[in-house]
This record gives structure tokens, sequence and C-alpha cells, in this order.
């Protein structure tokens, strides 16, 4: 029986549960599985079991999936309890997320603010700002430019009075050409830390975007080869993207809606993880994911 390394400290109850049961599951194994076995059996690398197994990264549903059919278990009691380490896992990754950012803007504030530096500049009630170059000793202060600014204050001020009255012309439409029409992230209340919604979205990293973690679902899901296709769906953000684990080097996944294509892929050894940009859609279903495995197997949701 392998003996198993204590887990890290304040990982989530959910995770650890999980990870204890993938540990069972291992030593009850009637062959006599030892990491080595299982990645022969499951295709995923003994150094990523490893890592599953101490707690050390969230196993991928399709190793979960590899692992039971490898050792003859249901693999449906393993999948509930992924689901819920995988919510409970991508929360801890959001707390951590936030917890650096406000490091960031904790040092930011500190920081000393810039001294004054050159003559001040003086906006006057309407156009840019302008430099005014200080009185010289004995010379009088330049009451006409005072007089011209003052009385242009009060023309500025009378003008769009008149404008606001029903004497005026009636309001412009806002969205007529000339006048940008407000963001889809302006016209929809986001949760704090998100920072997109809608058409902002497209073409946006997920994570970046604080689209992921508690505001994602995995809308539709298939094992193709060793690797599971995901399309990974945000109400909150209004847009979804695919996501590829248990992905190798040269392993790539596309999402497509309707005009729109974005895609991803894992280029660097070692990782399993691979996720295209985001797409606005308002439902799931109007996307399609797709996966281009590098030992040339295809398939798509």
């Amino acid at each position: 029986m392998p003996r198993w390394k204590d887990l890290p400290d304040g990982l989530d109850p959910q995770v650890g549960e999980f990870v204890t049961r993938l540990r069972r599951t291992v030593d009850a194994d009637t062959d006599g599985a030892n990491l080595a076995t299982i990645a022969d059996r499951t295709g995923y690398g003994r150094a990523s079991w490893e890592r599953y197994l101490n707690g050390r990264l969230l196993a991928p549903k399709g190793a979960v999936v590899a692992l039971a059919e490898a050792t003859g278990t249901d693999p449906v009691p393993l999948v509930t309890l992924w689901e819920l380490a995988e919510r409970a896992w991508s929360r801890s990754e959001l707390r951590h997320g936030n917890a650096a950012e406000a490091v960031r803007l904790s040092r930011a504030r500190a920081a000393p603010a810039p001294g004054p530096a050159g003559p001040k500049a003086s906006a006057g009630p309407a156009g840019p700002a302008r430099v005014v170059p200080p009185t010289a000793p004995g010379r009088p202060a330049r009451r006409p430019t005072m007089f011209l600014a003052g009385a242009l204050g009060v023309v500025t001020v009378a003008v769009g009075a008149f404008l606001l009255t029903d004497g005026g012309p009636a309001e412009p439409d806002r969205t007529a050409a000339g006048t940008p029409a407000p963001s889809a992230t302006a016209t929809r209340a986001l949760p704090p830390g998100v920072l997109c919604a809608g058409p902002d979205c497209t073409g946006k990293d997920p994570e970046e975007m604080r689209c992921s973690g508690e505001h994602v679902t995995t809308a539709h899901s298939v094992t193709v080869g060793t690797a599971l296709l995901e399309v990974r769906h945000s109400d909150t953000c209004g847009a979804a993207w695919g996501r590829i684990v248990g992905a190798v080097p040269g392993d790539t996944v596309t999402v497509t809606v309707g005009q729109v294509r974005q895609s991803g892929g894992v280029a660097t050894t070692g990782d399993t993880i691979a996720y295209t940009p985001m797409v606005a859609v308002e439902e799931p279903g109007e996307m399609r994911a797709c996966v281009a495995l590098a030992s040339g197997e295809h398939g798509c949701t």
C-alpha cells in the first residue's frame, strides 16, 4: 500500500475528500496498482498522478474517469466528488487572485505621490487647460484675460440652460453616428472583480477577466482520446470558451459562434490544460467546440 504524504495545509475540505477518495481507489485496486502502473493504464504521467494524489494539483475529469476504468471502479461517485472539488478549487484560486490584487493596490496606494513641478495649469470654464505664467513683480494682473474667461463662462451656462428647456432643440439620440453607444459592461451590473460582459469579453482571457471560478459552469463535455473537451460558460459575463484537460503539447481547442472563431492550445511541456479566449454568447448551445489532438484524433461537442 502506498505511503501517502500529508495533504497541504489549508486545502479545501471538499478537495481533501476527493483526493482521499482517489487514494482509496488506488489502494483498493486488486491488481496492486502503483503510480507507475496507474500512469501506464490511464495515459496520464506518473508525475501528474503524484501531484493529483498529494493535493498539489486538481486531477482533470478525464484522469478521474480513466482511473475508474483502470481499476474497475464505478466512475459516478468519483465524478460527483470531482465536480464539488472543482468548484472549491476554483473558488480558492479566485480568492488567491483577489488577495494578490489587494496587495498590489495596497502597495500602489502606499507609494509617494509625485510633487508639483513647473507652473500650474489653469482650466477655464470651457476648452482645454492652459498654463498661466506667474505675474512678474510690479506688473498688474491680466485683468482683460480674466474678464473674458468669466464672460465666456456666463455665456456657456446660459446656452446650456436654454438647451435644457422646452425652447431648445430635442435631446439628440445618443446612439446616433458620432456618439458611441454604451457598452455591455456599462449596462450590465457586474459583481466585484469581474472586468467584462457580453461583446466586451470576446477575444479576452477568461481568467484575467475574472469570468471563471465561481462565475463559470461546464455546459457540455466529451472525451476525445485521453483529453476531456469542455464548453465553459459564464452567465455572469455572458460569454463562453472551450477548454481541454489531460492535454499534451500540440493539442489544440477551438470554439466557433457564427463567424467568430477563437483557438488555444498546449505549447509547454508539463501543461495539461488549455483554453480559448472568450466569445460572447447568451446560451452555451450557440457555441461549437472542437479539439484536434497531436495524436491525430479529432472531436467536437
